[in-house]
């Protein structure tokens, strides 16, 4: 057999010699042992394909076994050094064998889901595509095979070769692949593809030939490695073997073989210092790694590529399913999961946004930073690997520090650093974690995987637990907190809770799925033992600690919501194992041997079945799991991120449990939750001590409510309602204080915490508080008992209307008669919600208010009478004229409430009892509304009459009162309207350049009524006009108005003062005149101060009018022209404007 080497620069194939006499010794060129063994020539065919056993159904031969264990465990230069001569028969068994025999393997490194179908996706491939399992490499490569496209298929040694063909298309011609694949110890270590595939994964011509050479070993010619076969050869047959070679492919290797005779020819040349030649097809050395084929620079360049577009296009669907891919070579034990890992982290790492983000000081997106967070997960399971080897965690450890001192390294709660000691190292076994780590301000995503660097596998109580059914210690009596047996002898595994969960998911995760699932039924007994431990501990000391009234939160890490799920995975594990969801059932774990060693072994029976009480499964062992998590009092997190995801993992949780069908075990076990978490005290976020700051339990009590309420309603109820408290929204409460049965302490009550998830929260106690509504629709003792706690608990008037409303909804619902109860508890919490939002802000107020008087019309005449009896409790002024008393009075409402003339008297005498009050607070924004409201009232509309104008003279503006003035006027009350028009013109005030003041057509009409009423009238209302306008085109504009018609021509009580037109020269015109001509004379200067060019033509214009109004007056022509000759001296300098002015007024 042929001899190996290795040179200075290695090469991509090992070096290989004929075995002589100078390398017997192990000697090796340049310091490196040289090998051989000695083997028969020849290179005929393939024995075979497949063993006898499946051929012939006869026992196999010892060769094929020994070959085959061979194969899989030993490199081919191990095998040369161990023995001198390898006949030809064994190395062509080896070879045949060394071949994978799975199209998982192949499968897994092909597409993105381990089955060759389902819903995964080909990295890198269209959007439009990406949901076609036809376009999975693995599906295509099957299609091609089955469709006869291999052809050519040659193994020599460790090598396969062949060509596949791609069928033509409509768009796409037929292309021929030329392929070749490496092997060693049953795995493919290196592809080659004539298709110039460009992807993480094998393409579907690779995939085509391997499978052909798994589907059809027999049908595959094979040789011995190329080495044998040139040993075989003497001089001549060599050096026609290489000319040949040459003249086939001289335009690809000519220049290559001249180069490489030139070295030979050369005695100093380096290739002649090597004793050997590289052979590609003579399997692998001792020192190359075993493992599948992974191109890492694709595997950079895509997570690259995904990171570059932000999260669009489906990039995080792809890096989602990349860390899917990690964990499905993780549970098949194939070393390159933690490598390709490792490249996702370095690009992850390298992603120029982190230093943006960090300089910018903005967060990550929320998408992004969940993708560090299985990051973070993905590593602390492979530092947990249970069979790692002490150099590979050494390595391993050192990156993630290197990682980890990086400035931009993502923190664990997603936006700052927090105070949490190394618990993952608080451990009954092994030295504690490092001390720095007690001070470590900031946590990355790698710290905990850091941290778990220190644990191992070696616990003897460990060992026996994950690795036997039966291990049990029946006379075993429990007498401290740590015992390792419960008191059934049921074994208890007592750590960190998360980081004992993370053994359960690292053994998941690396294929031991029955190990999983003992650690985790041990787990789970822990956690139930003390639970029970807890409410036996707050029973014995319940006074002592209620009298304190100081709360202990004894977990400083909640479980729910925590960066390595262990509710989840706990769940997970169960479940899976009791729906039968786990495959590989029969793998197990042996420590017998040094530290890290493993085995796998046959074993038949379900495990831990054993550890299940009697009519317990899996499944409901998870439920009681899930519930024990949620009901867990721990202090919501700080941080945006941290608290979302303390939602989010809560939410998932309630989404799995409600997936898990309901029986009377899992109603048992409801019960007996539902009880330690009332009882269990500071120890349960439903118990009587509660934080300040624990998170609420709303989401969890709505589920506990509706699964409990067919089968113990008052249970539920109770749950219910325990769980309202929002605490935190609540003034601290003092130490001593036992008459609120269940008080509320803040441990640190001078903080304000930032709860940046507070209006979820407040939704979902909302929504727990609608859910007990609408379950107590008929009981008006509960319906009292949950008014009660929402107007005791739920501080939001928003939530508090919405419940209302909800109330309403299901009171008076069409197809049944109302529910009295129900619609008084809607009204009570309208009522509420009217004096919360009263003196505040509220954008849906006015709809509010609306609603309410709604609700009491649906209650009944008396709930009305009430509203209104009370209104300065829960409405403004205005709202209780313009809504509340005109609803009331008007049609709609008499009709709805079927009231008799009696009723609707007295209904109507409170609205203008109230429009009256309502006027006299509020005159400006009410009069107006108690003046309509009163209009059937004598007595009431003179007492909203004389509110007006008592308020006149100081409370109301010109704007309000030509508004009544108007609606007098509109009534039928012209006096009325004239005294009020002149007190509005005494607040009024119009510039000389407000020509377009909103008052302008109040004032037309103030001087029109007047001059309707007669003489007198105008008389007093002119100089009021001249005092209070000084705008010129509207003083003309009422001084015509005023010459036109005789005063009291158009009066409305029909009666005339004069026939006459009244005299411009004689009072009161003449002081109308005065002052228009005065206020043109002045806007004239006044305009003229400022004047631009392209103003001039509409400044001859105003001049125009002007001249109008001055010929009015009896010398006003004279006026007119000195005043114009003034201008023309005044504004000599504006030559071109007194130019026009000349041209128009000489």
């Amino acid at each position: 057999m042929a001899e190996r080497v290795q040179q200075q620069q290695p090469p991509a194939k090992r070096l290989c010699c004929r075995y002589n006499a100078a390398c017997r010794q192990g000697q090796r060129a340049l310091g490196a042992p040289c090998v051989g063994g000695g083997g028969g020539g020849g290179s005929g065919a393939s024995h075979g394909g497949e063993s006898s056993s499946k051929t012939t159904q006869n026992p196999e031969t010892l060769l094929d076994i020994a070959a085959r264990r061979v194969a899989e465990k030993w490199p081919f230069q191990r095998v040369e050094e161990r023995f001198e001569r390898i006949p030809e028969p064994v190395q062509r068994r080896i070879v045949y064998w060394s071949f994978p025999r799975s199209e998982r393997e192949i499968c897994m490194y092909s597409s993105f889901n381990n089955t060759g179908g389902g819903s995964g996706e080909e990295v890198g491939s269209g959007g439009g595509e990406s949901g076609d399992e036809t376009r999975l490499p693995f599906r295509r490569g099957i299609a091609l095979l089955e469709s006869g496209c291999v052809d050519n298929v040659l193994q020599v040694g460790f090598h396969l070769s062949g060509t596949v063909r791609e069928p033509a298309t409509s768009s796409e011609p037929e292309l021929v692949c030329n392929v070749s694949v490496s092997f060693d110890r049953c795995k493919i270590t290196a592809v080659t593809c004539g298709c110039g595939n460009k992807d993480i994964f094998y393409c579907a011509h690779v995939v085509a030939l391997s499978l052909y050479r798994v589907r059809k070993p027999e049908q595959v010619k094979l040789r011995l490695p190329i080495s044998e076969t040139l040993f075989q050869m003497n001089r001549d047959q060599l050096q026609k073997f290489v000319q040949y070679l040459i003249t086939v492919h001289h335009t690809e290797v000519l220049p290559t073989a001249q180069k490489l005779a030139d070295e030979i020819l050369s005695q100093n040349s380096e290739i002649n210092q090597v004793h050997g030649a590289p052979d590609p097809t003579a399997g692998a050395s001792v020192d190359d790694d075993n493992c599948w084929h992974l191109d890492e620079e694709q595997v950079q360049e895509q997570v690259k590529l995904f990171l570059s577009q932000g999260g669009y296009h489906g990039s995080g669907k792809q890096l989602n399913l990349l860390f899917s891919k990690v964990r499905e070579m993780l549970k098949m034990r194939d070393s390159n999961g933690a490598r390709m890992l490792t490249l996702i982290t370095e690009q992850f790492m390298a992603d120029p946004r982190l230093a943006l983000w960090r300089q910018q000081g903005t967060t990550m997106t929320d998408k992004y930073r969940q993708l560090w967070d299985e990051l973070g997960a993905l590593w602390m399971c492979i530092v947990l690997n249970p069979h790692y080897k002490p150099e590979q965690k050494g390595f391993w450890l050192r990156q993630l520090r290197r990682w980890n001192g990086v400035d931009v390294c993502p923190l664990e709660d997603g936006n700052h650093g927090n105070e949490l000691t190394n618990l993952t190292n608080a451990l009954p076994q092994g030295p504690p974690g490092n001390p720095d780590s007690l001070t470590r301000p900031h946590r990355t995503v790698f710290t905990r995987a850091i941290e778990a660097c220190d644990l191992h596998w070696q616990d003897p109580h460990l060992q026996h637990i994950i690795t036997e059914d039966h291990y049990a210690n029946y006379c075993h009596h429990e007498t401290l907190s740590s015992s390792l047996f419960d008191g059934r002898g049921w074994p208890l595994w007592h750590e960190h809770v998360p980081t004992a969960c993370a053994r359960v998911d690292a053994l998941r995760s690396h294929g031991y799925p029955l190990e999983a699932l003992r650690l985790a039924i041990s787990i789970v007994n822990t956690l139930r033992r003390q639970q029970q431990k807890q409410m036996e501990f707050f029973r014995t000391h319940k006074k002592e600690l209620l009298h304190k009234g100081v709360t202990s939160v004894t977990n400083l890490e909640g479980w729910v919501g925590h960066p390595l799920d262990p509710i989840g995975t706990l769940f997970s594990t169960l479940t899976e194992t009791g729906r039968g969801g786990e495959d590989g059932a029969a793998a197990r774990l042996d420590f017998s041997g040094s530290p890290g060693s493993c085995r796998r072994a046959e074993h038949p029976v379900l495990p831990a079945q054993h550890f299940l009480e009697e009519g317990e499964s899996f499944v409901s062992l998870a439920v009681e799991t899930a519930l024990i998590g949620l009901g867990q009092q721990r202090v919501m997190p700080d941080g945006l991120y941290a608290q979302e995801k303390v939602c989010r993992n809560e939410e998932q949780l309630l989404a799995k449990l409600q997936e898990v069908e309901s029986d009377d075990a899992l109603v048992k076990i409801f019960r007996k939750q539902a009880g330690f978490l009332l009882e269990a005290g500071p120890y349960s976020g439903l118990g009587e001590l509660l934080y300040r700051e624990s998170v609420p339990m709303h989401t969890f009590a709505k589920y506990l409510f509706t699964s409990l309420l067919p089968h113990d309603a008052e249970l539920a109820y109770k749950i219910a309602l325990r769980a309202m408290r929002l605490p935190v929204l609540e003034s601290t409460s003092p130490s001593g204080d036992l008459s609120r049965p269940h008080h509320i302490v803040s441990v640190v009550a001078n903080r304000l915490p930032r709860w940046f998830t507070l209006s979820h929260i407040e939704t979902q106690q909302c929504e727990l508080a609608s859910t007990m509504l609408t379950a107590a629709k008929g009981d008006a003792r509960k319906l009292e008992t949950v008014l009660e706690s929402i107007q005791k608990n739920i501080h939001s008037s928003s939530h508090i209307f919405k419940l209302a409303q909800d109330a309403f909804k299901i009171a008076t619902l069409m197809d049944s008669l109302p529910d009295i109860t129900l619609l008084k508890v809607s009204l009570e919490l309208g009522l509420q919600v009217m004096r919360m939002t009263l003196s505040t802000l509220n954008w849906r107020r006015r709809e509010m208010v609306r609603w309410l008087v709604t609700c009491a019309t649906e209650a009944g005449v008396f709930a009305l009478d009430s509203i209104m009896q009370s209104w300065f409790t829960l409405f403004t002024p205005t709202e209780a004229t313009s809504v509340v008393a005109s609803t009331v009075m008007s049609n709609s409402t008499i009709v709805r409430l079927h009231l008799d003339c009696h009723q609707q008297e007295n209904l109507a005498n409170s609205a203008r009892t109230l429009a009256l009050q309502c006027a006299m607070k509020d005159p400006q924004n009410c009069a107006l509304s108690a003046l309509t409201l009163c209009e059937k009232d004598h007595i009431a509309f003179e007492t909203a009459y004389q509110i007006v104008l008592d308020a006149a003279a100081t409370g109301m503006n010109y704007t309000q009162l030509f508004t009544i003035a108007r609606y007098m006027e509109h009534r039928g009350y012209p006096m009325r309207a004239y005294k009020l028009a002149t007190l509005a013109m005494t607040h009024l005030n119009l510039s000389y350049n407000q020509d377009t003041h909103p008052a302008i057509n109040d004032v037309l009409w103030a001087c029109a009524l007047s001059h309707s009423l007669g003489k007198n009238e105008l008389a007093s209302v002119i100089p009021l006009v001249v005092k209070s306008v000084k705008c010129a085109t509207v003083l003309s504009d009422i001084l015509r108005r005023c010459t036109l018609t005789t005063p009291g021509m158009v009066a409305l009580h029909s009666r005339r003062n004069s026939g006459k037109l009244m005299p411009l020269d004689k009072a009161p015109l003449r002081q109308l005149l005065d002052a228009t001509i005065g206020a043109y004379i002045n806007t004239t200067h006044s305009r003229l101060t400022h004047i631009s060019p392209r103003h001039y033509s509409e400044f001859i214009e105003f001049l125009s009018k002007a001249r109008e109004t001055f010929l009015m007056a009896h010398d006003g022509h004279i006026q007119f022209t000195q005043f114009i000759d003034n201008l023309k001296q005044i504004y000599k300098g504006k030559k071109k404007l007194m130019m026009l002015v000349r041209e128009r007024f000489g």
